[in-house]
């Protein structure tokens, strides 16, 4: 049975938008490495990854992202929304309270969009990155664009969100839909419902549907963003290129995003990359594969020191 626990107290911090709720692991004067999750998943996919980069003197912190498990908003008047802009700022802003001024920042899913956006948008607090399934910031004007029908199947829950009835069905069984997800993402994965029930105590969030649906709406057009993002926004409808060393990552057994040899998304990338295929696994990688995930971090940490002078953040 894999052990889910990351035997270190739950830490706080205060953003400018958030309460955010994270582990923190390894020295407190080592390189520091966000682990981001993604969507609808939650820290413990990297409950196996964190021991082995504090194990190579990493400080590393994984933080439970917006709408999720114990992060909490500041006020009820903030809007609950789920735009890659959002989750991008809350990297910089997480930084900016933990008294970081540079990291590595690395995810799948959300999180690997919140990485793609922290570095673009602000790649003098970024030292690297690691993104499975490359370059995630969305092009909002070209969501009217289908793909091939058996790539659209798998983004159901995509247009069930875009209803009431999506709405609905999320708040009563947010496990039911996660289930039926991580079966598509992940077919060769044999998780259990132990793994799944752990994760689903983060969509016990008050703030989960709001911000879940909010996310899949905006990013299909559906959906207006938060006035306080709208530059952000602005700024990544250019679809911005990520300039700091990138490691990126595809598993072969993903069920939604087929693997590739990263040349199509080579344009996003104008910092030194490595691209590489991780055998049998699906898109909850960091947890299907823990050991490839840290390979990959030790990876962009050494890009950066072989083309950057080395720093510590």
């Amino acid at each position: 049975m894999t052990d889910r626990s990351f035997r270190t107290p739950l830490r706080r911090v205060r953003t400018d938008a958030l309460n955010v709720a994270h582990h923190e692991l390894g020295p407190p004067d080592g390189d520091t490495v966000l682990l981001l999750h993604g969507f609808p998943y939650d820290v413990h996919s990297y409950s196996a990854v964190a021991p082995l980069l504090a194990a190579r003197g990493f400080r590393v912190v994984v933080p439970y992202l917006r709408g999720h498990g114990p992060t909490t908003f500041l006020t009820a008047s903030q809007p609950r929304t789920g735009q890659q802009a959002a989750l991008g700022a809350d990297v910089i802003a997480l930084l900016d309270a933990l008294g970081v001024e540079r990291a590595y920042a690395t995810g799948y899913d959300w999180g690997g969009r919140a990485a793609c956006v922290a570095a673009a948008l602000w790649p003098e607090r970024i030292l690297g990155i690691v993104s499975v399934n490359s370059y995630l910031i969305q092009d909002i004007a070209a969501a009217t664009k289908p793909l091939a029908p058996e790539l659209e199947a798998g983004f159901w829950y995509f247009y069930y969100f875009l209803t009431e009835r999506g709405r609905a069905g999320l708040a009563a069984d947010p496990q039911g839909v996660a289930r039926v997800i991580w079966r598509r993402n992940s077919p060769e994965w044999s998780f259990t419902q132990e793994d799944l029930a752990c994760a689903a105590r983060a969509f016990t969030n008050p703030d989960y549907t709001d911000v879940v649906i909010h996310s899949y709406r905006h990013r299909l057009g559906c959906a207006p963003g938060a006035e306080r993002y709208a530059e952000l926004e602005a700024r990544l409808a250019g679809q911005p290129v990520v300039p700091v060393p990138a490691v990126t990552l595809d598993g072969t057994a993903d069920g939604n995003f087929p693997a590739t040899d990263g040349s199509s998304t080579a344009h996003h990338f104008t910092g030194p990359r490595l691209h590489r295929q991780v055998a049998g696994a699906g898109h909850n990688l960091p947890q299907e594969n823990p050991s490839a995930f840290a390979e990959a971090v030790l990876d962009v940490r050494a890009l950066r020191r072989h083309h950057f002078v080395p720093a510590h953040g």
